[in-house]
């Protein structure tokens, strides 16, 4: 994919040094974390961090004690967990 687009915005100088030492951290340029972003609101039609219908539901039913399930032990949630 060309990159041709340029994208422009203002905002706060400290907070973009403070996001950018963050990229730095996680190997990312902020091209790299803009356009991870930009893909994210293409595959999720929606922000990325605003919860969708699914998570949603699921946060609900935890608030609620609903459909969860309990372990006697870290082995049993392992288990659980492989298969």
């Amino acid at each position: 994919m060309d990159k041709t687009t340029l994208i422009s915005a203002k905002i706060d100088a400290d907070f973009k040094h403070k996001a950018e030492q963050i990229f730095r951290e996680l190997g990312l340029t902020p091209t790299q974390a803009i356009t991870l972003f930009y893909k994210q609101v293409d595959l999720q039609h929606s922000l990325p961090f605003v919860p969708n219908e699914v998570t949603r539901k699921a946060l609900e039913d935890a608030r609620k004690r609903r459909n969860l399930k309990s372990f006697d032990s870290l082995e049993s949630l392992f288990e659980d967990l492989e298969n």
